[in-house]
């Protein structure tokens, strides 16, 4: 990151032109940030050691996808000529170039990680993942024979040669590239293709080690790399053939899908089409090992017509992401104490009857994931699907899994005769093809399915339910800031809320006719709806926090989101700062803004938390004079979220849950010293330690407890 310090001295308001490239921070090279700091936790010898393994493998994954989208974007920048520079200024190669480099710095820092630290201490443990020459004689013969009986027939050699074409490599297939030589002493390449049918690290058959301390034997866990029982095993595929040497590569494609929705006669049709076109994309990164002669690297690079500068060499195994079969393991005292989520007390009802809607009548009612249980969401919509009273459920779906609950309620629902609307995404990046089967599946079922808008991804998260209450209609709406997934929601932190509010309700109405019929609808009654109102209706809360501090000094904003990229925010933002505003922002990932500059941003102060829940949640705190508002929703700061998607921030309303976020979410975040990084104004992060004397607070670990305490 450039240091701006040297350049940038003390500066007056009048003097300051906000949209200069320096106050700005690349949003690739800050989300390669966001990647370090997930490796920190993989690093972290305080973590156990099966999470510091997840946390590897999610840098892997990171890069897999920043790779296949976001290098993709720049790339496809340089190709078309574009010349639109971001706010930051730095031109598409000169980005690529700093992201070369410390996106190996970060592959090679997670390998070191992996053999240096975690994997000497899980062989400590009894956890072996073993090099094929490591192996015994027995255990050679176990994986050989696993080979000749299964991974045999289901590996394919591909010779290159004049009369066989170059095979086309697939997007994150892991490969070996084998020279062999014949019986007249020509070389000759070939390329066997790792099955990913197969688990990578192949099991061997455990044995108990010595006794534990408390007199019970543990078990121990071999694993050996698929691709190393392939390698060592070529003979059996080129017979009469001499191996001369074999080195395993792995391809990163663009995935970053286009859609031309206008030309698409059906958006289903053509989405399905892409998405079987992203194996076939350009490639973006080729990862080898060390010991690749540089024979081999020129045959992939000119035969992958890809840039030789796209090549990255590590010492150590590719493909880290599926080291998550690692996790898998039963060794709980490896792994964080369980996740006990709690219920809160006006939900706990029988579901089989009306409770749960008359104590959303009496108040609105948070869940904060995963401290709280998802299963009122899901109980929500099954006891809606049954109730004889209502009359129709309207549902957004971005993201749901596989085996969905969420979707199988809703079938229930129509199969009960009730009116059934579904908004799925088919947009959703990487969860193309799990929406298209459950958009078919509910079609079939007579729900009516919506796609989306022209030209808009629908990321707001909102289930609408309509009762019939004496001679009355009332509407249950449930609003929140993460996906319809039961898996996720224990990972994931996010909020949602229960409301049975009047014009929240006749809102949710407004919003499925927008999504799902013509409407020119230009403003809500309490929602917060992009693209059509959110950007202003910001804009205005953020002015009105800039003429509370000219008034009365006490202007406060407190903003909790994933990431903060548009230019236009973050000029509304360093404006709120020079009027004295004082801006706490908690942001995961990408954060473009830079704070602490005298003149600019020196009244923002910008931390990051990383820690054994993926934060999620969008909170956007008001302090308003005193009159304080707070908004939860699914959007982000950044131009995507404000002007191409249909996002929904919602108002929390009830004092008492204003309060539980204000003071036990968003100060407990702020105050803490653990699992926390300070943003510096070079867009780098200090980690931030317990003073001497000071206790240790780690956020998500006191809201587990808090939530233990108090609703357990």
């Amino acid at each position: 990151m450039v240091d701006i310090t040297q350049t940038l001295g003390e500066v007056s308001e009048s003097e300051v032109d906000l949209q200069d490239p320096q106050y700005y921070i690349n949003r690739e090279l800050s989300l390669l940030e966001f990647h370090r700091r997930v490796l920190e936790e993989a690093q972290d010898n305080s973590n156990p050691l099966l999470e510091r393994i997840k946390f590897i493998s999610i840098v892997g994954s990171n890069l897999d996808e920043f790779f296949m989208v976001r290098v993709t974007g720049i790339r496809k920048q340089m190709d078309a000529g574009v010349v639109d520079l971001p706010a930051d200024g730095t031109p598409p190669a000169r980005a690529l170039a700093e992201i070369r480099k410390v996106a190996l710095q970060l592959m090679t820092q997670a390998r070191e990680c992996l053999r240096d630290e975690i994997l000497p201490q899980l062989d400590k443990a009894g956890i072996h993942l073993l090099n094929y020459e490591q192996l015994t004689p027995r255990q050679k013969d176990s994986v050989d024979q696993y080979f000749e009986e299964v991974v045999s027939k289901v590996l394919t050699p591909l010779a290159f040669d004049p009369g066989h074409p170059f095979p086309h490599i697939s997007n994150l297939s892991l490969n070996l590239a084998v020279a062999i030589r014949d019986e007249n002493g020509l070389e000759r390449f070939a390329r066997v293709k790792v099955p990913k049918t197969l688990p990578r690290l192949l099991p061997i058959k455990r044995s108990s080690g010595g006794l534990r301390k408390d007199g019970t034997p543990p078990q121990h866990h071999y694993f050996v790399w698929l691709e190393q029982v392939v390698a060592a095993n070529l003979d059996k595929l080129f017979p009469g053939m001499e191996i001369v040497e074999a080195h395993p590569f792995r391809v990163t494609r663009d995935a970053d899908m286009v859609i031309q929705e206008l030309e698409a006669g059906d958006l289903l049709e053509s989405i399905e089409q892409v998405v079987r076109q992203r194996r076939f994309g350009s490639v973006m990164r080729l990862t080898v090992n060390d010991a690749m002669p540089t024979r081999m690297r020129e045959i992939l690079i000119a035969n992958l017509e890809m840039d030789r500068r796209d090549m990255y060499t590590v010492d150590g195994p590719l493909g880290l992401s599926d080291l998550i079969l690692l996790y898998n393991i039963d060794r709980p005292d490896l792994k964080d104490p369980p996740l006990r989520p709690t219920v809160p007390v006006s939900l706990r009802h029988d579901y089989r009857d009306s409770g749960l809607f008359m104590a959303i009548r009496q108040e609105d009612i948070l869940v904060h994931h995963p401290y709280d249980s998802f299963k009122p969401v899901v109980e929500f919509l099954k006891l809606a699907a049954r109730d004889p009273d209502v009359l129709a459920i309207k549902q957004t779906l971005y993201r749901v899994g596989r085996n969905s609950p969420v979707v199988d309620a809703l079938l229930e629902a129509r199969e009960n005769g009730k009116e059934v609307a579904v908004l799925v995404e088919l947009k959703a990046r990487f969860d193309e093809e799990s929406n298209i089967g459950w958009a078919k599946t509910l079609e079939k079922e007579g729900v009516h399915v919506i796609y989306g808008l022209l030209g808009l991804k629908t990321h707001s998260k909102i289930a609408l339910v309509v009762r019939k209450e004496g001679e009355h209609i009332r509407r249950y709406v449930h609003l929140a800031t993460g996906n319809y997934n039961v898996v996720t929601a224990q990972l994931y932190e996010d909020i949602g809320m229960f409301t049975a509010d009047e014009e929240i309700g006749a809102d949710a109405t407004d919003l499925f006719n927008y999504l799902t019929g013509y409407s020119a609808k230009k403003d809500y009654r309490k929602l917060l709806v992009a693209p059509v109102n959110l950007r202003s209706r910001m804009d205005a809360l953020i002015d009105r926090e800039i003429e509370h501090q000219k008034n009365g000094g006490c202007g406060h904003l407190i903003f909790k989101m994933n990431a903060l990229v548009d230019p236009r925010m973050i000029r509304k933002l360093y404006s709120a700062s020079q009027a004295g505003v004082r801006v706490d922002l908690i942001v995961r990932g990408m954060c473009c803004l830079r704070p602490g500059i005298p003149g600019v941003s020196e009244n923002i102060r910008v931390i990051s938390v990383v820690g054994r829940f993926l934060e999620h949640s969008r909170i956007y705190y008001f302090c308003n004079g005193g009159q304080e508002e707070v908004y939860l929703g699914s959007a982000d700061l950044m131009p995507r979220n404000i002007n191409w998607r249909v996002e929904v921030l919602f108002p929390v309303q009830d004092h008492r849950l204003v309060r539980y976020l204000r003071d036990d979410v968003l100060q407990t975040y702020l105050n803490a010293n653990v699992k926390v990084r300070l943003m510096q104004k070079d867009g780098s992060y200090r980690r931030l330690e317990p003073s001497k004397g000071e206790p240790p607070l780690n956020p998500q670990e006191w809201l587990l407890q808090y939530h233990q305490r108090s609703k357990g």
